[in-house]
């Protein structure tokens, strides 16, 4: 019975101290409280504990709205990771970049290292951005150029804060987040310090709990696409009640977690305090390393001060004796009772002494020039070896740079020779295809044509059968005729009715033109002599032309049998 009010008061504490919905307006984080009262049972009365220690922070924090903004930060921090890796149970440690608690991830992580940046100082001072902080990690880390390079190099992001969101996305999907916040951490005091006010997140000891909650990420697989989305504009909103807990999930019992529905959480778990635990086992075995050169340079400092301490002592004592002599040697040249051989001895020998001090200190001086002439010559030719290793990087990177452009130069070569092979066989064959066009065209027009000259043609077959016909009654009717008539038509000497002027010339015989020993017969007659039939395309005979072989009856002219002096002619209409 002990347990439920713990696990009550737990989960109340929770949701103090996370009870507000999280938005973003501008630069800023905006926190509203919540009226959730979905963990208040009027049933249950809490027991009397002491007062915890957290409560003296919250009564500091009243005070203080930056350790408000900082312990928001944190606490924000925590839900979404932990709602971030249990809801990845479901994808089997793959999300990509629609997944809701991901995308929520980034943008806390946005504002938490954007707390506490520094303003731009006046007009024309440089501003502040993230992307300058996470672009120094490649100077202590090989690892991070890679993806460093990948975004200088992106098309589709323009500003600074776009490639901070890219750099943290591709830094995800490298699992190594963790690493390089912890690299910026312990660089706090030389790299961050102009970059972050004294009182923001990242130079408190809170970086520490953000940079173990970003371990815990390193068990979930992410496919972001960088390219596809749009980090430049700003980001959404986030809606905490998705992150709270309902109260009879505080209420279950110990058994309900070795079910095998909880077993994955608990190995998820697991895995994450390992995780940490490895981290963390990292951390130390790098502190005690830097512990140990401490020692081994402080031991050193050490035996370098016995020695100039020793070094000290053995020069005083020198010093020393070197007075002392000087006094000797003054007493005895004021001493009158030794004889002048001594003192001439000792004069000789102090001046020997000097003259070799002096000649020693001239060698010593010219060693020490020697040296500092080599010196300068070791660190003349050292700076030009490396001037030289410059410049032969350089070189080669020129020569790099023009092979890729020689290379690409005649790949655009070869793919332009392409493209002028294709354009001329499709050129050759346009010119093919309207060529072969002109000549179908052609070809249909001259079919057409003979077509109509042979229609023509037929028509006027069938006007030649006609006046045939109409000739051969006339010369029946001629036959049909008296000598009388004849005698008469033959005085007259003009045209009948029956027969137009037109026929013949004027003061010719009309019987000229009915005479076929005329020659007039056959230019009335027959008047397209001058065409040949053979090379004229014959149309299709008509049913009619093909039983009868002629024109119908009704365009023959008929003699009438009643008046035989009047011929009838019979025309279509």
């Amino acid at each position: 019975m002990l347990d439920q009010p713990q696990e009550m008061a737990g989960a109340q504490d929770t949701i103090y101290l996370c009870n507000f919905r999280v938005s973003v307006d501008g630069e800023w984080l905006c926190l509203k409280q919540l009226e959730d009262v979905e963990f208040v049972d009027t049933n249950y009365q809490q027991p009397i504990s002491p007062p915890s220690p957290i409560e003296p922070l919250a009564l500091l924090a009243a005070k203080d709205p930056v350790l408000i903004e900082k312990s928001n930060l944190v606490n924000i921090s925590k839900l979404v990771v932990k709602e971030l890796i249990e809801t990845s149970e479901k994808y089997g440690r793959m999300l990509d970049s629609d997944h809701l608690p991901l995308q929520h991830f980034f943008i806390v992580l946005e504002h938490v290292l954007r707390h506490g940046l520094k303003p731009k100082k006046g007009i024309l001072g440089p501003k502040k951005e993230l992307w300058d902080i996470l672009q120094l990690v490649e100077k202590y880390s090989n690892e991070a150029r890679d993806i460093t390079a990948s975004v200088r190099d992106l098309p589709t992001v323009n500003t600074h804060m776009g490639r901070a969101r890219a750099w943290l996305r591709l830094a995800l999907m490298q699992k190594k987040l963790a690493d390089y916040l912890k690299v910026l951490i312990d660089r706090k005091d030389s790299v961050l310090a102009d970059y972050f006010e004294p009182e923001a997140l990242m130079m408190s000891d809170e970086a520490f709990i953000i940079q173990g909650l970003l371990v815990g990420l390193n068990v979930i697989d992410c496919n972001l696409c960088v390219k596809e989305e749009d980090l430049d504009c700003q980001q959404g909103v986030i809606d905490f009640s998705l992150y709270l807990r309902n109260s009879h999930h505080y209420y279950h019992s110990s058994e309900s977690v070795l079910d095998p529905e909880n077993m994955t959480r608990v190995l998820d778990q697991k895995n994450y305090i390992e995780e940490l635990n490895r981290h963390l086992n990292a951390t130390v075995a790098n502190l005690e390393a830097k512990v140990e050169s401490l020692q081994t340079t402080n031991a050193l400092m050490k035996e370098d001060l016995d020695i100039s301490r020793n070094n000290i002592l053995l020069l005083t004592e020198e010093n020393s004796d070197l007075k002392r002599q000087i006094a000797g040697k003054a007493d005895l040249e004021k001493s009158p009772d030794k004889p002048d051989g001594d003192k001439s001895t000792e004069v000789k020998k102090i001046v020997e002494t000097t003259t070799e001090v002096e000649e020693l200190r001239k060698q010593l001086d010219l060693e020490k020039r020697k040296r500092l002439e080599a010196e300068k010559e070791l660190k003349l030719q050292v700076s030009m070896k490396s001037e030289m290793e410059v410049a032969m990087k350089l070189l080669e990177k020129d020569i790099r740079e023009k092979e890729n452009t020689i290379l690409s130069l005649s790949r655009q070569l070869d793919e332009i020779k392409l493209i002028n092979l294709e354009l001329f066989k499709k050129l050759k064959i346009r010119f093919k295809v309207k060529r072969l066009k002109k000549l179908f065209k052609i070809k249909q027009e001259c079919e057409e044509d003979l077509t109509q000259k042979g229609e023509l043609v037929s028509r006027l077959q069938r006007k030649t059968t006609q006046i045939g016909k109409i000739l051969s009654n006339m010369e029946k009717y001629n036959n049909l005729l008296s000598p009388t008539s004849r005698a008469s038509i033959s005085s007259e000497g003009g045209a009948t009715p029956s027969r137009p002027t037109s026929w013949g010339v004027v003061g010719q015989s009309s019987l000229d033109v009915f005479d076929k020993k005329s020659p007039n017969y056959y230019k009335k007659v027959y008047p397209l002599t001058n065409v040949d039939l053979s090379k004229v395309k014959k149309s299709p005979k008509t049913p009619e032309d093909a039983d009868t072989g002629g024109p119908p009856p009704s365009k023959v002219e008929k003699v009438s049998e009643e008046d035989p002096t009047v011929p009838t002619s019979q025309t279509d209409q």
